[in-house]
């Protein structure tokens, strides 16, 4: 499972086996999220408040073009 960012102790990463849409998932200590990389959409989170969601939608947003070449380097798109 590839780390792409890590951000204010937040892991970036995906799985060696996703699926489209493209999405990243994130995660700190128990927190965990998952995030559409072309509509910025949370699919799914457990122990973040709205504040934390907040923040990563804006880190997902302001590198957005790092993740998405990393997808696309990774899965060949």
């Amino acid at each position: 499972m590839p780390t792409i960012l890590r951000i204010d102790g937040y892991r970036f990463f995906f799985f060696s086996d996703e699926h489209n849409p493209k999405h990243i998932h994130i995660e700190k200590g128990d927190g965990y999220a998952r995030i559409e990389l072309d509509t910025l959409k949370v699919t799914d989170s457990y122990n973040l408040n709205s504040k934390d969601l907040k923040k990563l939608v804006t880190l997902v947003k302001e590198n957005n073009v790092k993740l998405q070449g990393a997808w696309n380097e990774y899965f060949k798109q």
